[in-house]
């Protein structure tokens, strides 16, 4: 519920902020939520940002806490559930946690069977790794939005105190597990075809006539589309999955606004929480398969050395 006193604007732009940690260079007026000068920094100094605009300012190194933190928290969790899951297999008809943890891991291998028909033992536990991490940071969108910021600012003593709960709306999060896909894209790519054979899948791709004197006119029209075509495949796989997440935890957000404007609107309000949370939870599905099949079709990709 929105804190008295804030405006909707303030209270949008507080939920969406990140806990940020980075460096103020010194001489750095420090401000209240007021906009009043309640610090003068004497040197450069590794903090957590107290506004918006202190986090902007930390620039590029600038750390956000909560992000990594949930994302290695939620990791942890995956792998206590599954190494229950192991500690507990038999070779009778599994239950529980073990039966949930198999059915998922013989979804994942069959995706992964019919799209990458190749041999390499390191894809399918990446898919499965993908699959069911991003599900888990995509799930923390269905905690209603004020609880754990709530908590969080309860316990630091600071009612202002930035604390995001989904790592997959922070586009930090989302691109750097989409570059780390175009990275081992491009290792996969020299691996099996050899730095000269990628050099000319981007050089002499779509179009090769076979004669030098055509192809030198051709291989600037060829790297130029495959470059694009290539970089493109880490932005559009980090942004969709930033995208529909920032998306859904805003509608979230405005719902709640709605808790702050009287009863009826509070009454109309749980409803379309509740609307939301269920259709949100097909979202966060369909999202973390997308983002695990993209990546297993480029490591297919990568991998295909048949000439066209």
């Amino acid at each position: 519920m929105a804190s008295e006193g804030q405006t909707s604007t303030g209270y949008i732009q507080h939920h969406l902020q990140n806990l940020a940690y980075g460096k103020l260079p010194a001489g750095y007026e420090r401000l209240d939520a007021n906009g009043n000068v309640v610090e003068v920094l004497q040197q450069d100094t590794w903090t957590i940002a107290h506004t918006s605009q202190e986090a902007v300012d930390m620039g590029f190194w600038a750390v956000h806490l909560d992000t990594l933190g949930w994302s290695v928290f939620l990791a942890l969790i995956l792998g206590f559930i599954f190494n229950k899951a192991v500690g507990t297999a038999n070779a009778g008809v599994p239950k529980g946690v073990q039966s949930f943890v198999e059915m998922i891991v013989e979804f994942v291998n069959a995706t992964v069977t019919d799209i990458f028909h190749h041999k390499n033992r390191l894809i399918a536990p990446m898919a499965l790794t993908i699959f069911t991490w991003v599900f888990m940071m995509n799930l923390m969108d269905l905690i209603p939005v004020d609880w754990l910021p709530f908590a969080a600012a309860q316990i630091a003593g600071d009612p202002h105190f930035f604390f995001k709960v989904v790592p997959t709306t922070d586009p930090n999060a989302t691109m750097g597990m989409a570059l780390t896909v175009f990275a081992l894209m491009i290792f996969f790519s020299i691996q099996q075809k050899g730095f000269m054979g990628f050099v000319k899948e981007l050089t002499l791709h779509p179009f090769h006539s076979g004669k030098w004197f055509v192809d030198i006119f051709l291989i600037p029209v060829n790297l130029i589309l495959e470059t694009v075509s290539l970089i493109a495949k880490p932005i559009s796989l980090g942004l969709r999955l930033f995208g529909n997440l920032y998306a859904g935890e805003m509608i979230f957000i405005l719902i709640a606004l709605m808790f702050s404007a009287g009863l009826v609107m509070g009454i109309g309000g749980f409803f379309l929480q509740m609307g939301w949370a269920i259709f949100h939870i097909l979202v966060i599905t369909l999202q973390a398969f997308v983002f695990m099949v993209l990546t297993t079709v480029y490591m297919a990709m990568a991998h295909d050395v048949e000439e066209h």
